[in-house]
């Protein structure tokens, strides 16, 4: 597995390493600076921070190889590769030399142009290039619009479960946060009730994410227009993080949440990292789908310009090479990708139903996750999601995603968008520990039904 090098997969320092360290950091106290801790609680909520403790805890002594499903990154495995022509888009436009130079702010011309034409042929609003705003991947989209709308007091409405990047970000740009459910009984839709229930004078917006991340569902057309219809009710913007919109691979279409703009004004977070399965590339982009020019009369527009005007602007190369990208992008491009993680979610589905205590309560039908629950009631020594996953890390060197990361306690996000043959493996070793682990009343009701089946 040599291809997994360019995982999130931290250095190991020794203990002789770590002490030398600390020894030369500390003769002299006399040194004026010391270390912000201005994002420690920001940080303290990011994946990160969960998937690296967890890391720690697996050891070469296990005699197998680290399985690492708790983070989402196809494009280390070679089947995921993205096609040759978005390839060869970026390597024209380096070989021209033409995308060497800097860019403004918003982006260029011609990478915006393409952005709109390409949300525009979902929309009934169309979108023009000045409504779109180039970033340095999604999750740079997610940082200025949060703080384009900070402000004293402000708070802003996220889902439960929920991609953490969007916590943290609110917590260092000083919003409140408060948390609606997605609900699993009912195909993880949006409690729109609690929403209105829980919205004040102070909320701003709320963020959904469709295709969503970690559910795997796709909301309907008729479920994201009583969205915008409850978002205009209360007075608030939609933030529609729609990055997952190539990924699906179920029967419910992609439906894009500006298509209701003219109900209550949407901000559209997308990018090119996992529909091309080009993380690394580092490009994104925000649209405001706004008709009715709220964004502008309230100020939001003129806000995102200005934390535009102070942050990185995105690689120029890659913006030139967008058009052709995306203009010759269509169903058969991903159909390969996600014909392979539609297969990866059979495969995990059924060996979950012989797994004591891992239950999957709907199939995904998009994006590179399954989120499953746990039923600790069946399990001894277990405490909760956490601790799941932190002895499985170092029984087995196998590493899934604890839901508290993502605001949902006893639940566990498995990596989907990987090779087959590791989900075999992985499902083996979740086997192997869940029955080590099963209350010993279970584990003695399952060998009676083994011998009533003429097993042994």
């Amino acid at each position: 597995m040599s291809h997994h090098t360019n995982l999130i997969v931290p250095a190991l320092q020794t203990e002789e390493e770590a002490e030398t360290q600390t020894q030369n950091g500390s003769e002299n106290s006399v040194w004026r600076f010391r270390g912000s801790d201005t994002a420690a609680k920001a940080s303290s909520v990011t994946m990160r921070v969960i998937v690296y403790k967890l890391f720690d805890l697996c050891t070469p002594d296990i005699k197998k190889p680290l399985l690492p499903l708790a983070h989402g990154d196809p494009s280390v495995y070679p089947c995921y590769r993205t096609s040759i022509h978005v390839e060869n888009a970026l390597v024209d436009v380096i070989r021209t030399g033409k995308g060497n130079s800097y860019g403004p702010a918003a982006g260029i011309l011609p990478a915006r142009q393409a952005v709109a034409d390409y949300v525009n042929r979902d929309l009934t609003n169309k979108v023009t290039p000045s409504d779109v705003f180039m970033t340095v991947g999604c999750n740079q989209g997610i940082e200025l619009v949060i703080q384009s709308l900070a402000r004293p007091n402000a708070n802003i409405l996220l889902p439960r479960p929920s991609y953490a990047h969007y916590e943290g970000r609110a917590i260092y740009s000083g919003l409140e946060v408060r948390k609606y459910d997605l609900l699993p009984e009912n195909e993880w839709k949006i409690d729109l009730q609690g929403i209105e229930a829980m919205a004040d004078e102070n909320t701003v917006a709320m963020v959904i994410i469709n295709p969503n991340n970690p559910c795997g569902n796709v909301y309907s057309y008729d479920h994201l227009k009583k969205v915008a219809e409850t978002a205009r009710k209360l007075g608030i913007m939609v933030i529609s993080d729609e990055v997952y919109s190539q990924t699906i691979f179920g029967d419910n279409p992609f439906v894009p949440m500006g298509l209701f703009s003219s109900i209550a004004p949407v901000i559209t977070l997308s990018g090119i990292s996992k529909g091309w399965i080009v993380p690394g590339w580092r490009i994104g982009w925000i649209v405001f789908n706004d008709p009715q020019g709220i964004f502008k009369s309230t100020g939001v527009a003129q806000s995102l310009q200005q934390n535009l005007d102070i942050s990185p602007d995105a690689t120029t190369m890659v913006q030139l090479a967008l058009p052709e990208i995306l203009e010759k992008s269509n169903k058969e491009m991903f159909a390969k990708k996600n014909s392979i993680l539609k297969q990866n979610v059979e495969l995990v589905c059924d060996r979950l139903k012989d797994i004591p205590c891992v239950v999957c309560t709907k199939k995904p039908e998009s994006c590179t996750y399954l989120l499953a629950k746990l039923e600790l009631h069946l399990m001894e020594d277990i405490e909760d999601d956490m601790d799941f996953c932190m002895k499985l890390a170092s029984e087995e060197n196998l590493v899934f995603l604890p839901g508290v990361a993502l605001g949902s306690k006893n639940w566990i996000r498995i990596t989907t968008g990987v090779e087959a043959q590791m989900l075999e493996d992985a499902m083996k070793r979740l086997n192997g520990f869940c029955q080590r682990h099963l209350k010993k009343t279970e584990t003695s009701f399952q060998a009676l039904k083994l011998s009533e089946n003429g097993d042994t």
